[in-house]
């Protein structure tokens, strides 16, 4: 009862804050709604369904690559790969061509179910932008890439030297 009442005071102040906003604040506000939204529907960046998805794609990959890939630290992976590994999804071994790296793969078990989450995906992108016409499609692809472009330029060496700096930190 106290977390519904919790949460309507919460829906409230954000409708107060979004009509009191001008144009760019309710596109912040926006931009904001759907991280939230895309980061619950995909578990964050470290999701085992989004490497095995991965997996699926690259095959056989070293288990350093993987990580780049997936923009995850490596302890991090580490914890989400020995899941994966005790769950019979993945395996990893020592690589041929250098010892000291690892490779990771998927099992027949890891295949299929990488290929039931990939079928998931391609469902639920499907119906993210089912209110919207192929048209209304092409002209937010044409914004949004255009708006990225503009702040990869703008603020690309700022977000690169903090993703630096959090790297450092969790070593």
């Amino acid at each position: 009862m106290k977390e519904d009442a919790s949460r309507e005071v919460q829906r409230n102040l954000r409708r107060v804050q979004y009509e009191g906003s001008d144009q760019n604040g309710r596109l912040i506000i926006n931009f904001r709604d759907i991280n939230h939204i895309m980061r619950s529907l995909y578990e964050g960046k470290g999701s085992q369904k989004r490497i095995l998805i991965v997996l699926l794609e690259t095959g056989k990959i070293t288990q350093r690559v993987l990580t780049e890939r997936l923009g995850i630290q490596p302890g991090s992976a580490s914890e989400v790969l020995a899941k994966l590994e005790h769950a019979g999804l993945i395996a990893r071994e020592a690589s041929s061509e250098d010892r000291r790296t690892t490779d990771v793969s998927l099992t027949e078990k890891g295949r299929e179910q990488a290929m039931e989450a990939l079928a998931f995906r391609q469902e639920r992108h499907t119906q993210m932008f089912s209110c919207l016409s192929e048209q209304e499609k092409d002209q937010l692809l044409g914004l949004l890439e255009k708006v990225c472009r503009d702040w990869k330029k703008r603020y690309g060496e700022t977000v690169e030297k903090k993703d630096r700096k959090r790297s450092e930190k969790k070593r």
